[in-house]
């Protein structure tokens, strides 16, 4: 299931509205093939690691596959992905997530043991449950995964001080939000953002090369942005999304019925407050810097709203580290 887990993450940031998944091929503990969902309305992985295997000659009669989600029993863009594995004769299927549709849960495991497949599921499932977070959000609630990601000092400043360098994180940081971005549907700022920083806020480097340019979102209370700016002139503007509103939470209904799955928070401390103050926020991605002091604007501003984080991994780029984790609210199952 780890290599399938490895197989999945090659989809990251181009499969949405579907969510990415990884499947191997495995018979007297060899392995036979692989494949992941590369995009929405491709082959899914189960199908992918089934032509993989038999374009390399392979006998796939009485195989075992490992993938990370339950197969589907539904038609849609593709057929019914149970479909393909009972006419390849496979023995045994092991699953990592039970769908989260309620409508569909379950529903391929049982087609497959009525097929007369063995079927295992629940394995390494805390993993592949947090590669599909994206999806299931978006499937039961409507809404787009939302992810504030910020970099500051050790004090909490986003801005650096007066006479300073303009970053407050090293490259190697800079770069993970590379990847960060190439992984989400979209990325939010507030336009004050616009106004003071002028941002691109697009991929660079290998992640332009993996998928296209994300949404680029702006969120604005009174509607002034300067029309010279980057978002509304640059090759990718016909990717830039204006919302006139006061709240964050129209925009993010607008988002999730376009099908949009993922948001990342790339905005201000008033704007990053209001989120968390609304409970908007899934998860943090902060890039810490070991700098105390910095300009006057704080990563979280406002007052009276509480969350707990929970779940954290730690990683480090050089000396400045990078600390994700799950949002949590008071009253709230974590």
């Amino acid at each position: 299931m780890r290599l399938a887990l490895a197989e999945a993450r090659k989809g990251l940031g181009r499969t949405s509205p579907n969510p990415p998944v990884g499947a191997v091929l495995v018979r007297d503990g060899r392995m036979l093939s692989t494949g992941y969902h590369e995009q929405a309305g491709g082959p899914h992985a189960e199908v992918r690691a089934l032509r993989d295997g038999k374009a390399r000659g392979m006998d796939l009669a009485g195989a075992t596959m490992y993938v990370t989600l339950e197969p589907c029993s539904t038609t849609g863009r593709t057929p019914p992905c149970v479909e393909a594995l009972i006419e390849a004769g496979l023995r045994r299927v092991v699953v990592g997530s039970t769908d989260p549709n309620p409508r569909h849960a379950g529903n391929g495991l049982e087609v497959l043991r009525r097929a007369g497949l063995e079927v295992e599921s629940g394995v390494l499932a805390p993993a592949c449950d947090d590669l599909i977070r994206f999806f299931r959000k978006h499937i039961l609630t409507g809404r787009p995964f939302v992810v504030a990601k910020t970099g500051m000092t050790l004090d909490g400043r986003i801005t650096p001080a007066p006479g300073g360098s303009r970053w407050i994180t090293g490259e190697a940081a800079r770069l993970d939000v590379q990847r960060l971005r190439g992984e989400v549907d979209a990325i939010l700022v507030g336009g004050e953002t616009v106004r003071k920083d002028n941002p691109r806020l697009t991929l660079r480097g290998a992640e332009a090369l993996r998928r296209t340019q994300p949404m680029r979102v702006v969120v604005t209370r009174s509607g002034e942005l300067p029309a010279d700016a980057i978002l509304f002139t640059d090759e990718h503007r016909e990717r830039t999304r204006v919302f006139h509103v006061e709240h964050l939470e129209p925009v993010l209904d607008a988002l999730g019925a376009e099908g949009v799955c993922s948001v990342l928070l790339e905005c201000g401390g008033r704007l990053s407050g209001e989120a968390f103050t609304r409970r908007l926020v899934d998860e943090v991605v902060f890039y810490v810097a070991p700098v105390i002091g910095g300009g006057p604007e704080r990563a979280v501003a406002g007052e009276g709203f509480r969350a707990r984080l929970s779940a954290p991994e730690i990683v480090w780029f050089g000396a400045d580290l990078r600390y994700r984790a799950t949002v949590d609210y008071p009253g709230e199952a974590s």
